[in-house]
C-alpha cells in the first residue's frame, strides 16, 4: 500500500507558521480543490543548500501570477521559509514541495474573495526514478494526451491543473509496464515526460525540444548550461517521434528526475550512453557545490540555436 502523506512526522510551514505535519489541513470547500487554483513547486536541498532556491522562489510567484492569483510573500520569504522549515524537520538533503492555493472564503469561479494560503513541506526522498534506472533507463510509453495550445492553457506555470492529463498519462504507462510516459505537444511533436523534461542525443549532438507548450524546467535550464561548459553541441528545436526513435541515447531531467537516461521508448530501446553519463556526473557534483557557486540559469529560449544563458 502506498505511504499516506497525511499521516507523518514531521512539521510543515503553513501560512507563516510551523505546524505539526498532521495538522497541516484545508477545508473540504477550498477552492483550490474544486477549481485547480492552485501552483506548486519542487525542489531539492543538497548538504543543506536548496539547489537553486531563489529562481524556485521566483517560479512559484510567477506560476501564481499566471493564474491571476495574488502571492502573499516575497521570494526572499519564501527563500527564508524553505529552509526555516528544512531545520526545523533536521533535514539536510531533502525534496521540498511549497504549495499555494485559493481558499474556502469564496466558492464558485470568481475568487476575487479567496485568500491565498501557502504551505512548504519537506521529507527524505532519495531517487524519483530508483537506483535501477541508473544504469539501465527508465521506461516510457507514448501518451495518447497531448501537451495543450499555449493560447488555451498556462502552460509556462506549475499550476495543479495542468497534471490531470499527465496523472492519467502515467497511470497507463504504469499498467502497461512502463515507469513514465512521452507526452507529445498539441501538433504531434515530442515535449516531456510527465514531470521532467527530455532530451536526445545522435553523433554526440544533444537536441531538446522547444518549450512554446510545457514547462522550461530550471533543471533542463541547468543542463543545457553544463553542456555548453562542456563543450557539447546543443540546439533546441522540433523533434517528432519518428526522429526520436533513431537517438542514439537519450536522457530526461528534473528536480525530483535530476539527470536520468532514458532506456527504452515504447519499443525502441537504447543504451545509457556517454553523454548522458557525463552530464549525469556534472549535475551531481553541481548540486552539491556551495550555492553560492551554483549556476544561475537565465535562459534566452530560441529555435535552433546553440546559445540559451547569458550568465550575468
Amino acid at each position: 500500500m502506498a505511504e499516506d502523506f497525511s499521516n507523518r512526522d514531521g512539521l510543515i510551514w503553513m501560512d507563516g507558521e510551523i505546524i505539526p505535519w498532521r495538522d497541516a489541513k484545508v477545508h473540504v470547500l477550498t477552492h483550490g480543490l474544486h477549481y485547480a487554483s492552485s501552483v506548486f513547486e519542487g525542489e531539492r536541498a543538497y548538504d543543506g543548500n536548496i539547489f537553486l532556491c531563489h529562481e524556485h522562489s521566483e517560479r512559484f510567484i510567477r506560476s501564481a501570477d499566471l493564474i491571476d492569483m495574488r502571492m502573499p510573500y516575497s521570494a526572499k520569504e519564501l527563500d527564508e521559509a524553505k529552509y526555516e522549515i528544512l531545520k526545523a524537520n533536521d533535514l539536510t538533503n531533502a525534496y521540498i514541495r511549497p504549495v499555494a492555493w485559493r481558499g474556502s472564503e469564496q466558492l464558485g469561479i470568481s475568487a476575487q474573495d479567496t485568500k491565498t494560503h501557502v504551505a512548504i513541506a519537506c521529507w527524505d526522498w532519495p531517487s524519483y526514478f530508483g537506483e535501477e534506472a541508473r544504469e539501465k533507463g527508465i521506461s516510457i510509453q507514448t501518451s495518447k494526451w497531448r501537451a495543450p495550445m499555449p493560447n488555451t492553457a498556462t502552460t509556462n506555470s506549475k499550476a495543479a491543473g495542468l497534471y490531470a492529463t499527465h496523472t492519467m498519462s502515467k497511470h497507463a504507462a504504469e499498467a502497461n509496464g512502463y515507469t513514465d510516459a512521452l507526452m507529445l505537444d498539441y501538433r504531434g511533436n515530442v515535449a516531456e515526460l510527465t514531470g521532467a523534461n527530455l532530451f536526445m542525443v545522435k553523433d554526440r549532438k544533444i537536441i531538446t525540444p522547444d518549450p512554446d507548450c510545457f514547462l522550461n524546467g530550471l533543471t533542463r535550464q541547468t543542463v543545457i548550461k553544463l553542456a555548453e561548459e562542456h563543450g557539447i553541441p546543443l540546439t533546441v528545436e522540433t523533434v517528432t517521434p519518428e526522429e526520436l526513435t533513431q537517438a542514439d541515447e537519450v536522457f530526461c531531467t528534473g528536480t525530483a528526475a535530476e539527470v536520468t537516461a532514458i532506456g527504452k521508448i515504447d519499443d525502441t530501446s537504447f543504451t545509457v550512453g556517454p553523454v548522458t553519463r557525463q552530464l549525469r556526473d556534472a549535475y551531481e557534483s553541481l548540486v552539491r557545490e556551495p550555492a553560492k557557486e551554483q549556476l544561475n540559469p537565465q535562459p534566452i529560449i530560441s529555435r535552433n540555436s546553440s546559445h540559451f544563458f547569458d550568465i550575468t
